[in-house]
């Protein structure tokens, strides 16, 4: 099961204040012990987090991540507030559209009945809004209101640790129980007293080394996309320099392993925590806060980055940061047709941070339009065009397929970008209201998609077999971008995380099928 827990505001938005204290900071803490809860103790839960400190991150941006993830339920934490300080208790959310026998509903009678078991607060209800995450979720979601910031119960309430336990507890309870979850045999259990070796130690997560700084500078991208901070930090590893993506410097251990947990949830699977003894940086950590500390000089542990690149290599990177190499293209040159059959007769790729532009079409025509058609029904069947187009010039016509559906919102253009312009990439869509290219037919704006990628892919002519119809081919920087998450600040700008969400998409593609 994939959770998306949306611990709401953050940032410059405060959310609602009242008696000394901040909506974000109330709903962060409830969010972090929610991950915590389930990380230790439960099995086939995976975690996706809009946030995991104080930074701003907007409706969209939330609701546009949950969705490429492909997540399986949006949860949206948040505190109430009202103009009466009488006003209390708790209540929830569903979307206003749908009935009360949905699937939404049915998740939103289990977590009410248990969050309203635990919370101590007066029950108000389950009720129903119009509110963004619920819409433009594609998945079922669900909004808490966890009390009123505006009265002085409630608000007593949230200063108590053992209250916000309660209240993480209630919500992992109703979760569990909705989706089946099952406890680990083995659960991790933490020691009410914080393991502290000697004064000064620091407990640091490290999500991988590399020998390349721009390529530890696009895990840190990748890891603020997520919420995650992070920063590169240089290490000497026999007589050779290394770029560290550290992800946090933490006094106890327990907030050490909560966050390596949500480095690993975000697909960083070899991180690892360096212990380290340094009072002098140790008095900027605190319980849940990061220190830079010192540069480290211990190498990875057995087990993680092994001091050879990212994990994304697979074991087949030389250490210089180059795209790993699976079979069929090393992202320097257009392989043969790579075209596929209903069959599946390619087998599927790893779908990895280095995953390449070029490769074979894996997903059939079929199985494209099915997959977008489960979330609309009414979406166009393109998936012919990005297999034709795909072999054509080498490219992953499925991947593509998958940036169309990130690009359109599953072909219900929300954007700037119209229905009627057969613009299923945003192409000349630079944003403020810039509606960029139109094609005139479906088939065309696949044509023009496929081209873009190939401009970026490789400095090479296009090949003849059609005639050029991208209006913006020869304004990319050539061969700039030979994998999809290189799309990072071409495609997209800033787009942090443009090609990870277009590559979370695709992994769901090829779990559905």
């Amino acid at each position: 099961m994939k959770l998306y827990l949306d611990p709401g505001h953050g940032g410059t938005d405060s959310g609602a204040q009242g008696n000394g204290l901040n909506e974000k900071d109330v709903t962060l803490k409830i969010s972090l012990k929610i991950q915590e809860i389930f990380t230790k103790k439960y099995e086939n839960i995976i975690i996706k987090m809009s946030r995991t400190s104080d930074i701003s991150k907007s409706l969209s941006q939330r609701t546009n991540e949950a969705n490429a993830w492909g997540a399986d339920f949006y949860l949206s934490i948040h505190i109430n507030a009202a103009d009466s300080t009488t006003a209390q208790g708790y209540e929830d959310y569903i979307y206003s559209g749908l009935s009360t026998t949905s699937r939404s509903a049915s998740y939103q009678d289990i977590i009410h009945q248990e969050v309203t078991k635990v919370n101590g607060l007066i029950d108000r209800g389950q009720k129903k809004a119009d509110f963004h995450v619920l819409r433009e979720s594609s998945m079922s979601a669900l909004l808490s209101e966890n009390g009123f910031i505006t009265n002085a119960h409630d608000a007593t309430l949230m200063k108590q640790a053992s209250w916000l336990e309660k209240v993480a507890q209630g919500h992992v309870n109703g979760l569990a129980k909705a989706f089946n979850l099952k406890l680990k045999s083995n659960p991790v259990s933490v020691p009410s007293t914080p393991i502290n070796p000697v004064p000064g130690t620091l407990f640091k997560v490290i999500a991988s080394s590399f020998k390349l700084k721009e390529n530890a500078e696009e895990r840190v991208a990748f890891l603020q996309g997520g919420g995650i901070e992070s920063f590169v930090k240089t290490t000497t590893i026999s007589g050779e320099t290394w770029y560290r993506v550290q992800a946090g410097a933490f006094t106890t251990r327990e907030n050490a392993e909560i966050r390596l947990a949500e480095v690993k949830n975000a697909g960083i699977t070899d991180a690892f925590i360096v212990v380290e003894n340094d009072s002098a940086s140790a008095g900027n950590a605190a319980d849940g806060n990061t220190a830079p500390g010192k540069s480290e000089n211990a190498p990875p542990k057995s087990g993680g980055s092994s001091g050879n690149d990212s994990p994304g290599t697979q074991g087949n990177n030389d250490g210089n940061g180059e795209p790993a190499k699976s079979g069929d293209n090393a992202g320097n040159d257009v392989p043969a047709n790579s075209g596929n059959d209903k069959n599946n007769n390619t087998p599927p790729p790893k779908v990895t941070p280095n995953i390449t532009i070029f490769g074979p079409t894996y997903l059939s025509p079929e199985q494209m339009n099915q997959f977008v058609k489960k979330v609309n029904p009414s979406a166009p069947e393109l998936g012919s065009f990005y297999q034709k187009f795909g072999a054509a010039y080498g490219i992953r016509g499925d991947v593509a397929f998958a940036q169309a559906i990130l690009e359109t919102n599953y072909f219900r253009f929300t954007g700037d970008v119209g229905r009627e312009q057969n613009n299923f990439a945003g192409i000349g869509a630079t944003g403020s209201g810039k509606r960029g290219a139109s094609f005139e037919t479906q088939e065309t704006g696949v044509l023009a998609q496929l081209q873009h990628l190939y401009a970026y892919a490789t400095p090479k002519a296009l090949p003849g077999q059609y005639p050029l119809v991208d209006p913006r081919f020869h304004l990319v920087d050539r061969g700039s971008a030979p994998t999809w998450t290189s799309l990072n600040g071409h495609w997209a700008v800033p787009g942090n995380n443009y090609g990870q969400s277009i590559l979370n998409l695709y992994e769901k593609m090829i779990n559905s099928a």
